[in-house]
């Protein structure tokens, strides 16, 4: 699998498609650019889909250091860069929102629109509880945790749903298969930096999606940007949680396609 070195370190990257404009997907903590597998097999046709792994997750390199929001967007920012995809459709979920709002901050020349899926521009609100759930997971690893972490990262609709146990699985098994170095990144979310006064900047076309189940990033976070981006518009997703892309694909996958069709 392709990888490239941008701002210092080895980015795992997977281009599907050849469609002119290139959407880029940008994934969540915990999780790799395969989340998007839904989407990149329903746009494929139409654009070149990029979908890459942050530093110390999936397939991307493990650094000692470099996990602060900033770094991470320079390492998208970089990575854009050197594949030749600007403009492009960046589309983040959760961490990736963080990096998307930046980028649309602050090098809006890269990008022609932003979707932000179930995200939030406020620092994080839980780092007690996530502070203490990163020291059990250095102890005894992610498999300890691994139920408490799907209740966040999934609705209760999808959580509950007897015809997709086996999805449910799938699921959980990539969660575990986490490395103890996760807790690299996962530092570097819980202390992120306010955002909200900033992304008033960003004039893209900007798509807002939250699922109204999201435990992590409540709704409430959603209208929030919407109320700071003039340029947005905001769509609520019902009986999805923080993992909207998988759980409910194909709202998610229309709701793209409509936003894009009009720009």
């Amino acid at each position: 699998m392709p990888t490239t070195k941008v701002n210092g370190v080895n980015i795992h990257y997977e281009i599907i498609g050849q469609g002119k404009q290139a959407i880029v997907f940008s994934h969540g903590l915990l999780w790799s650019g395969e989340m998007f597998s839904a989407q990149v097999a329903y746009f494929k046709k139409n654009y070149t889909c990029v979908i890459y792994d942050h530093r110390g997750q999936g397939r991307s390199e493990v650094t000692e250091d470099g996990y602060d929001m900033d770094n991470i967007t320079q390492d998208a920012i970089a990575l854009i860069e050197s594949l030749q995809l600007a403009p492009c459709h960046f589309v983040g979920l959760s961490m990736g929102g963080f990096v998307g709002m930046r980028i649309g901050a602050r090098r809006p020349d890269l990008l022609k629109s932003l979707t932000l899926l179930e995200t939030s521009a406020d620092p994080e609100p839980n780092k007690l509880k996530y502070n203490i759930m990163t020291l059990i997971f250095k102890v005894f690893g992610i498999k300890a945790l691994s139920k408490k972490i799907m209740q966040i990262m999934f609705g209760k609709t999808f959580l509950n749903d007897p015809k997709r146990s086996l999805l449910r699985q799938e699921w959980q098994k990539r969660l575990e298969s986490n490395a103890k170095t996760i807790t690299k990144a996962v530092r570097g979310v819980i202390d992120r930096n306010s955002v909200i006064d900033e992304i008033q900047k960003i004039t893209l076309p900007t798509l807002v999606l939250v699922g109204d189940e999201d435990l992590a990033t409540v709704p409430e976070k959603a209208k929030r940007i919407h109320q700071q981006i003039s340029s947005s518009q905001l769509i609520i997703i019902k009986n999805a949680g923080h993992s909207s892309c998988i759980e409910e694909a194909d709202v998610v996958n229309k709701s793209i396609e409509n936003f894009l069709a009009n720009i």
